[in-house]
């Protein structure tokens, strides 16, 4: 079968013929995979950076996709095999049904997105009706999708900061009530933070970047002492695009009412996964269908993949290989 194959961590997948998976367990069935897309925790995983990379190579990548069981079944599922390839295994408990309207390069771009867009929301970050919610990161695919999130929860005001400034002035088009742009001094950055806060007190942050400007977020929440008492905020860390540490004074902490978590694998339990399957994902799927929910893709052949893995694609796009081109 074509497949997108790693043969060694830190390489690039390439396009080759590798052997078409068996169905061997109790609840495994084929799927044949119409789209998978292609996401920074499977460039990760790849990279053997990562501290769930693959361990068993050569092997084919992707960690989800959509395709059709052997009914017809339009689904999405996330793969026991890898799932950038013609066939994949999956878990027939565990499919989520496509609607008939929503094509599938949309389909195989979204849960990837709403797992770091929703779930830091709804599930780690407990945001609820009336809060002020804060996006750092908020130009990227996920960032898009984490501001449309917020307002269909109820948040009362939503901040998108980011470095793109075409892209920031969009996301007021998805929800977003205030845009920061982060493209600036680092003290600018700070005050137009403070001036935001003055006004909408943030309940919650959600964070693609961590590293540096991470830093300056908490700098820019630091409280002053004695008398001088903050609001509670809640920080989801979701990914690191900027830098994997911070530094973190302690009096910071003492200092500001704040809570750090973060929203991922391992973080998320089992039950906050299927959840994300069983409902999430649907729920998603059926405002995509409706046109509510939007995102931009850029849909390439598989035969492409190697020059595709590490191409730097427009911010707010993401990248799904078609296996029906």
């Amino acid at each position: 079968m074509k497949a997108a194959v790693l043969e060694k961590l830190g390489e690039v997948p390439k396009f080759k013929d590798f052997e078409e998976p068996k169905a061997e367990g109790e609840n495994e069935i084929i799927l044949n995979v119409k789209a998978a897309a292609v996401k920074n925790l499977d460039k990760a995983r790849a990279s053997g950076e990562h501290y769930d990379s693959y361990s068993d190579l050569p092997t084919v990548v992707g960690m989800d996709g959509v395709g059709t069981t052997e009914d017809g079944s339009r689904v999405y599922a996330t793969g026991i095999t890898g799932m950038i390839a013609e066939k994949a295994v999956v878990d027939k408990n565990k499919l989520t049904p496509i609607p008939d309207d929503l094509d599938f390069d949309t389909a195989a771009a979204l849960p990837n997105a709403v797992l770091g867009g929703v779930m830091p929301i709804k599930v780690r970050g407990k945001l609820e009706k009336g809060q002020n919610v804060l996006i750092i990161g908020a130009t990227g695919f996920t960032g898009n999708i984490a501001v449309q999130v917020a307002k269909h929860y109820g948040a009362k005001t939503i901040v998108a900061a980011g470095r793109a400034k075409d892209n920031l002035e969009d996301t007021k088009n998805l929800g977003a009530d205030i845009t920061v742009n982060s493209d600036q001094d680092d003290e600018g950055f700070i005050k137009d933070l403070q001036k935001v806060y003055e006004d909408h007190p943030i309940d919650l942050i959600i964070d693609y970047l961590w590293g540096k400007p991470m830093e300056l977020v908490l700098k820019s929440l630091k409280g002053g002492g004695l008398g001088k008492s903050t609001k509670k905020v809640r920080i989801v860390s979701v990914g690191s695009l900027a830098g994997e540490t911070i530094s973190l004074p302690s009096g910071t902490l003492r200092s500001t009412d704040i809570e750090i978590i973060g929203s991922g694998f391992g973080s998320l339990s089992p039950d906050d996964l299927d959840y994300f399957g069983q409902t999430i994902v649907p729920e998603m799927y059926e405002l995509a269908a409706k046109g509510t929910l939007h995102i931009d893709t850029q849909v390439e052949a598989i035969e492409d993949i190697e020059s595709l893995w590490n191409k730097k694609i427009e911010s707010g796009k993401r990248l799904v290989i078609s296996l029906e081109k």
